[in-house]
C-alpha cells in the first residue's frame, strides 16, 4: 500500500510542472504580410501601412510600418485591404450544385459521392475567402469526417463547425422521408426526428454522439422540403425547450431554421442562439431578439436562388409555392433588424445558392439597409461571437489563427469588391495569391 502511495505521489510530482508551463511558442515558417490598409477589427478604423507577422498557424504580431524580418516569406499587399478571413454561418457543403441534377441523380448517389462533392465545395468556398463555415445540415459522419480532415490540413477547405442532421418532428422540414416512395422511405435517415420533449432530448444526444459541434432545429417548415405544409411552426414549444436544454448540457448552441413568425418567436423564447432565415417577423420578434441576444442570420441569397430553380422546373410545385411566399420578406425583416439594433451574423445558405458565390450576400445585406462596414463585421467579429470562437477567429491579432484575406481597393466604398478576393490564408498557409490558387487542381 505504501509503495502504491509513493508511486502515485511521484507521478503527480512529475506531472505538476507540465500543468504550470505556459503555452508553447508558435513553431513553423514565418510569413510577413505588408498591408496597405489593415482592417484588423472590422467596424473600427483601419490601420495604414502595417505588417502582420505569422508563424505556423498563428498570428505572431501586428506592427505599424512595413517590417523586415530576415528569412521570412514576404507577401506584398500594399495596394490591398487586408481583413480577417470571412465566416459564413450557414452553408450546406454536400450536394450537387445544380438542383435539377441533384433530383435526377438522387437515387444513384451514395454517401461516398456526396463526400467528394462536399470536398470540392469546401475548396471552392475557401478560395472565395471564407476560412470558417458553419454547416447546418448534412449526413453526420460525412461532415464530421470532412471537418476533421480539413482541420488536419489534408485538403483545402475552411474550418467547419458542424451540425450534422437538423432535428425536427416527423413530417417536418428535416424529415428525409418527405415525398419519397415507400421503398426509399424505409432507407431514409430518421435518428434526427423527434416527437415530444423526451424524444427530442434523445435526438440531440444522438447528434452530439455523432460529433455535432452545434445543434440545428427546424422550428418551421422550409422552402425545399417536399411537403405542402407551408412555412409555419412545426415543433412544439416544449420540444424546442427540451432541445435547447439538452444541447446546453453538452455545451452546444442551437440554431433554429425559422420562416414563419409563430415558430420564429417560439424558438427565441426557447433560448436558441440564432434564427436562420427569419423571413416573417413582428414587433414581438424584435423584442425577443433584443431580450435574448440571439443572432439573426438572414441568408438573402437563398430565396433568389430558390425562385430561379423554380422558374426552370427544378422544384416541385409545393417547393415553388413556398419560394414565392418567402420572396422579399427576408429583405424587409433584415432592414428592420438593422434599424432595431439586432445582433446580425453573415450567412448564405450556400448549397441552395452556389458555393463560391457566398460574398454576393454582402451586397444584398447593404441593399437591405446595412452599411458596408457593418456587413463586413457581420462576417468576421459578429459571426465569430455567434460561433463561440472569438478567441481564435474574427479579428487579426496576436495569438489568433492566421485566417486572413485581402481585396484590391476599398470594400467599404464598394462592397462588391469582396466578390473577388485576391488573397486567402488559412491557418498560416497561403491558398490564393493575386487571384491564383496556390493548391494543385
Amino acid at each position: 500500500m505504501k509503495r502504491f502511495a509513493l508511486l502515485a505521489a511521484t507521478a503527480i510530482a512529475l506531472a505538476a510542472p507540465a500543468t504550470a508551463q505556459t503555452a508553447a511558442p508558435p513553431v513553423g515558417p514565418v510569413t510577413v504580410i505588408h498591408a496597405g490598409t489593415l482592417m484588423a477589427e472590422p467596424g473600427r478604423p483601419p490601420r495604414r501601412n502595417a505588417s502582420v507577422i505569422v508563424q505556423g498557424r498563428r498570428i505572431l504580431e501586428v506592427r505599424d510600418g512595413f517590417a523586415d524580418v530576415p528569412g521570412a516569406r514576404l507577401v506584398d499587399l500594399r495596394t490591398s485591404t487586408v481583413m480577417p478571413g470571412f465566416i459564413d454561418s450557414h452553408v450546406h457543403l454536400s450536394g450537387l450544385p445544380d438542383r435539377m441534377q441533384r433530383r435526377l441523380q438522387a437515387a444513384n448517389r451514395d454517401i461516398e459521392d456526396e463526400a467528394f462533392t462536399a470536398l470540392i465545395n469546401a475548396r471552392t468556398t475557401l478560395l472565395a475567402g471564407f476560412t470558417t463555415v458553419r454547416d447546418l445540415g448534412a449526413e453526420p459522419r460525412l461532415i464530421t469526417s470532412l471537418r476533421d480532415a480539413l482541420e488536419a490540413g489534408q485538403f483545402a477547405g475552411p474550418t467547419i463547425v458542424a451540425a450534422g442532421a437538423g432535428i425536427s418532428g416527423s413530417g417536418g422540414h428535416s424529415d428525409a422521408r418527405n415525398g419519397l416512395n415507400r421503398d426509399l422511405t424505409a432507407a431514409a435517415r430518421t435518428n434526427n426526428l423527434c416527437n415530444g420533449p423526451d424524444d427530442c432530448r434523445r435526438a440531440v444526444r444522438e447528434q452530439v454522439g455523432l460529433g455535432a459541434d452545434v445543434i440545428k432545429i427546424t422550428a418551421t417548415g422550409g422552402v425545399l422540403s417536399n411537403v405542402a405544409g407551408g412555412l409555419n411552426k412545426q415543433m412544439m414549444d416544449d420540444e424546442m425547450r427540451a432541445v435547447v436544454e439538452t444541447a446546453g448540457l453538452f455545451g452546444r448552441k442551437v440554431a433554429a431554421h425559422a420562416h414563419g413568425v409563430d415558430g420564429l418567436n417560439s424558438a427565441l423564447r426557447a433560448g436558441v442562439s440564432s434564427i436562420e432565415h427569419g423571413t416573417f417577423t413582428n414587433d414581438e420578434s424584435f423584442r425577443l431578439y433584443k431580450q435574448t441576444g440571439a443572432y439573426y442570420v438572414p441568408t438573402l441569397l437563398a430565396p433568389a436562388a430558390a425562385l430561379e430553380d423554380g422558374r426552370r422546373g427544378a422544384l416541385t410545385q409545393a417547393q415553388f409555392e413556398k419560394a414565392q411566399q418567402a420572396a422579399g420578406n427576408a429583405v424587409r425583416s433584415l432592414g428592420r433588424a438593422v434599424r432595431e439594433g439586432v445582433n446580425i451574423a453573415f450567412g448564405t445558405d450556400s448549397g441552395v445558392s452556389r458555393h463560391g458565390d457566398n460574398a454576393q450576400e454582402f451586397a444584398l445585406m447593404v441593399g437591405a439597409g446595412m452599411n458596408p462596414a457593418a456587413a463586413i463585421r457581420s462576417a468576421t467579429v459578429d459571426a465569430a461571437e455567434l460561433l463561440g470562437r472569438s478567441e481564435r477567429i474574427g479579428t487579426i491579432a496576436a495569438g489568433k489563427d492566421a485566417d486572413i484575406v485581402a481585396v484590391e481597393g476599398d470594400p467599404v466604398g464598394n462592397v462588391r469588391l469582396l466578390e473577388n478576393v485576391g488573397f486567402v490564408m488559412k491557418h498560416g498557409r497561403v491558398y490564393k495569391l493575386r487571384g491564383q490558387s496556390q493548391v494543385a487542381d
